[in-house]
């Protein structure tokens, strides 16, 4: 699949977003991006690399979260031959790698307790030392991070360094959730409707019917920017009639009518609320009756555990239909579900 290399929208939350990493890229300070799955933060960590002194640099990306424990440490800061079982010849890390241009360290937040120990100090002193090595090699780095998790919450909990993330946190990007960019879900259909149209041969681009438009508007996109690319690109793909307006969105490429408790394509808010059957409150008994209840906490839990059983019952444990049942996101709902443990039957 092609890369998208440039970003797409107007809406004043993408583009204040946008206009923040403009004004850092030129100071030669950490930045951190935050935003959830599929929002553009490599994205945004191009533009810092391209619009800073570094330009002409390398940019080096690595996925915190795609190696092993074991390996991260030696993927960052390198090795020397022998220093491990495998490593046969010595090799650079990714600091080395990144001299004199930007790292990009994707889902920073997975990074172990050693790695972030080393982190700080190759960020702090400007040297790395490769496992197996006696000596320090000095690095003239820029380090941009991303991740989606909330990191002042790891530090009340112990799982990330308090002052790894002062060092890095210079200045924070925040990038929007597509469902609070919602006029930009018209401009990045068409967007990438034109280039999968092009890609096809198909003679001009037809767009898209105002239904299939309704639709899109009125789903929440999960994946973000990213799932919206693909749910666009496999419609017209898909679409036969490419002199007529596109017609037909699939939001889960999984959906079969095969399938048990098939999942319907997702319509709008509203008429999935009219078409799911109304779910009554269960009723309040036993240990956690409200006059003789101890614990709130734990009757809150038992009391949303039933509602969700309550909801998935009388929908047939079809999930959209539970979610939009209870006026809640299906993310939402399997949230919820995985709190409390529950299962689909």
């Amino acid at each position: 699949m092609e890369r998208t290399t440039h970003l797409v929208g107007q809406s004043s939350s993408f583009l204040d977003a946008v206009e923040r990493a403009s004004r850092a890229a030129p100071l030669d300070r950490p930045v951190l991006v935050i935003g959830e799955r599929g929002t553009g933060k490599e994205l945004i960590a191009e533009r810092l690399h391209h619009l800073s002194s570094r330009w002409d640099g390398p940019l080096i990306v690595m996925n915190c979260a795609a190696l092993p424990e074991t390996l991260i440490e030696a993927e960052l800061f390198g090795h020397e031959a022998g220093a491990f079982t495998g490593a046969s010849k010595a090799r650079q890390g990714r600091f080395e790698e990144a001299n004199g241009g930007t790292l990009f360290l994707d889902e920073l937040a997975t990074l172990s307790s050693p790695a972030q120990d080393r982190l700080l100090r190759a960020i702090e002193y400007g040297e790395v030392t490769r496992i197996g090595a006696s000596r320090p090699v000095q690095v003239d780095v820029r380090i941009v991070a991303a991740t989606n998790e909330h990191l002042p919450r790891l530090v009340d909990e112990g799982r990330f360094r308090a002052d790894l993330l002062d060092r890095l946190s210079f200045e924070v990007v925040t990038l929007p959730p597509l469902r609070h960019r919602h006029s930009d879900i018209p401009i990045l259909a068409d967007h990438f409707g034109r280039r999968m149209a092009l890609e096809l041969d198909w003679e001009s681009w037809p767009g898209f019917s105002t239904g299939a438009m309704e639709k899109m508007l009125a789903y929440a996109w999960p994946g973000n920017v990213r799932e919206l690319r693909n749910a666009v690109e496999r419609a017209v793909y898909r679409w036969q009639n490419p002199a007529a307006p596109i017609d037909e969105v699939s939001f889960d490429p999984f959906e079969s009518p095969w399938a048990p408790a098939a999942t319907p394509r997702p319509a709008a808010a509203e008429e999935q609320k009219a078409a799911a059957p109304a779910v009554a409150p269960p009723t309040t008994s036993g240990a956690h009756d409200p006059a003789a209840c101890a614990d709130l906490r734990l009757a809150v839990a038992e009391y949303e555990k039933a509602i969700l059983a309550a909801a998935l019952e009388k929908c047939r444990w079809n999930q959209r239909a539970a979610a939009a049942a209870l006026s809640v996101t299906y993310d939402q709902l399997r949230h919820a579900m995985r709190r409390h443990q529950m299962q689909a039957n």
